[in-house]
Parts: C-alpha cells; structure tokens; sequence
C-alpha cells in the first residue's frame, strides 16, 4: 500500500538520531525514546502530522527503540485539555508492512496489519523490527483526556482512575475491524489534498469516534462500567458537553470550547441546555464549580482562596458574590463551620 502520510515527511536520513529526535518533536514531548542496542545504519524515515488532541506518525527504520510515555506529559492544546486523571498520552501502534516484536511490560505480541498495540500513559513498550520486508507502522498519539471525556459520554460519568487498556488488540475480530477502519480513515483524511477534510472540526469529530471505538473494543480496568451503556434521557451533543465539563471543570473553559468537544455549534449547544437542563450552559458550570468548591471547603483544611484558584477561579470578589447567592451564605462561613 502507498506510504502512508505520504505528503508530511519529517525526517528521511541514514542517522537515527534524525528519527528519535523527529519523533520527540512530533509527538510534542509526549515520549521520551532511547535506542535498544547501538545506534545502527540504514534508511530512517518518518512521516506525521500533529494536531491538537493527537499527533500520528508512520515509522520505517530497522532500529529497535524503547518508548516511554510519561504520565503528565501529554501536550495541552488550549482551554481544558489537561484533563483529570489523564494528563499524559495513549497511542495505538499498528503494522502497515513487515513486522514488529513489542513488548510492553510483561506482555508481549508481534505487531502487524493484524495486531495492534496499545500503550497507556506511564508504560513503556520495547519495539524491535523483524528481519525481512522494510517494516513501516503507525504510531497514532492521543491525548488522554480525550479518553476520558469520551469514557464520560458512554458511562455517564469520568472515570475514578486512569483508564488502563490491555497490550494487544485484535485487528482481524469485528471490534477491532471497527477501529482499524477508523484509524486509515484518518489517515485517508489527512492524506486528502481537500481543504475539508484538513478541518479541525472534521479531524475532532473523527478522533472522537476512534476512541469510543476503542473503549468498546478492547478491554480495559473500566470496562465494567460500561456495559450498561450511556445515560439515558439527553442527546449525545449534551452529553458529550457534560462529560467535557466535567473531566475540563477547574480549567477555564468558555462556551465555544464547550461547543467544540459537544461537535455543535454555540447557538444549538445553548438551546440543548435549555430544553434539557433549563438553564444556559455557562450557568451549570458556575454552578457546578461552586458546587464543588463548596465540597472542597468542607472536606479540607486549605484557605478559601486556594480552593477557588483550584477551581478555576480568577477573581475572588466575584466568586464570594456568586457564591453568597448561590448557598446564602459566605465562603468564610463555610469554612468555619469545618
């Protein structure tokens, strides 16, 4: 098959320093790469494309490498895109040509066209080229707090802890045809010369529906709360918007950000809070961070003030008018009744 990303060559050179320092800067920072044995020769190439919430590159080099993917090390892209307990990055390494021994752990598996692995924020895999035809794979980095947010929109509800997925996934069964698919529909798409398809609300919406593909097909330590399926009673635009604020709430995050990860626009995105909530999107996320600011105040020992900046509060004359209004009385008073 052609060369995937064939039209965004970052690197293509006979030193592999030119690779680990290409995919260190493609990646954002998000890995940190060293080389299994000595630095080798031969043909090094890499093509990828960054963009915000993921980053996707297609490797062809015979060098064996260790990656790591620090926690907390994940790029932010604008207001909200820290997240809660997915700070760092997941990414999804699939065979295009050749084959790759990985391992990851203690686990280990032979990527392909027909296994993919998947790595989560923290690990570190070991990947080591099989001798034969020139291997080339894709390396597909997502932010994790995409993970959660869309964890959020199935389960109605974050996840407690950081979603941990299993090594190996199944390309050839028919969850991880579904994923499979969605991966070289992206690259289809950012391989396309048509301004359309270069659109961020595209490449967004696109993302979005690989990573519930993902958390529906391969098993994970949250697996379980999943099965019942999403909540009902909203659209999926409202719910998508709920588990935005949720996982992004002590972020400063405004109502076109809130529109962007519900996939609709401002106007729409206020009318489905409306019909469903009864009040303007802004409105629950004021209340909802005075709400827990509320029970930070109670639960802890820490100052007023640093609870609010905690939450995303900049200006503390208006937070203790807001939320004098909202629970009758003062932040103060709350925290004297500790």
């Amino acid at each position: 098959m052609p060369t995937p990303l064939r039209n965004h060559l970052i690197t293509s050179s006979r030193n592999p320093a030119d690779l680990l320092n290409a995919a260190t800067r493609l990646f954002g920072g998000a890995i940190v790469t060293s080389p299994l044995g000595e630095l080798s020769g031969g043909d090094h190439e890499l093509h990828g494309v960054a963009a915000p919430d993921f980053a996707v590159g297609c490797f062809a080099s015979p060098l064996g490498v260790r990656v790591t993917s620090p926690e907390g090390r994940g790029r932010a892209h604008g207001p909200g895109r820290r997240g809660g307990h997915g700070s760092g990055s997941y990414f999804i390494n699939i065979g295009v040509s050749g084959a790759i021994s990985a391992s990851r752990g203690g686990l280990q598996t032979t990527l392909d066209e027909a296994t993919a692995g998947v790595v989560n924020p923290g690990d570190t895999q070991e990947l080591r080229p099989l001798r034969g035809r020139r291997t080339r794979f894709l390396g597909l980095r997502i932010d994790a707090a995409q993970v959660d947010q869309e964890f959020a929109v199935l389960a109605g509800q974050p996840p407690v802890s950081t979603v941990r997925f299993d090594f190996a996934l199944d390309l050839a069964k028919p969850k991880g045809r579904a994923v499979r698919l969605l991966v070289r529909s992206l690259i289809e798409q950012l391989d396309s010369g048509d301004p359309l398809f270069q659109r961020a609300e595209l490449q967004r919406s696109q993302l979005r529906c690989l990573v519930t593909a993902l958390l529906l097909a391969q098993p994970h330590s949250h697996t379980g709360a999943l099965h019942d399926g999403p909540r009902p009673g909203h659209p999926r635009s409202l719910r998508a918007a709920l588990a935005f604020i949720e996982v992004n709430l002590a972020e400063h995050i405004g109502l076109d950000d809130i529109a962007g990860a519900a996939g609709c626009s401002p106007r729409t995105l206020s009318s489905a809070f409306r019909g469903g909530l009864g009040i303007p999107p802004m409105s629950y996320v004021r209340n909802l961070r005075l709400d827990r600011i509320r029970e930070d105040i109670l639960a802890s020992g820490d100052p007023v003030g640093t609870v609010a900046y905690r939450w995303g509060v900049s200006h503390l004359g208006r937070f203790a008018a807001a939320y004098r209004a909202r629970f009758a009385e003062l932040p103060s008073e709350t925290a004297a009744r500790r």
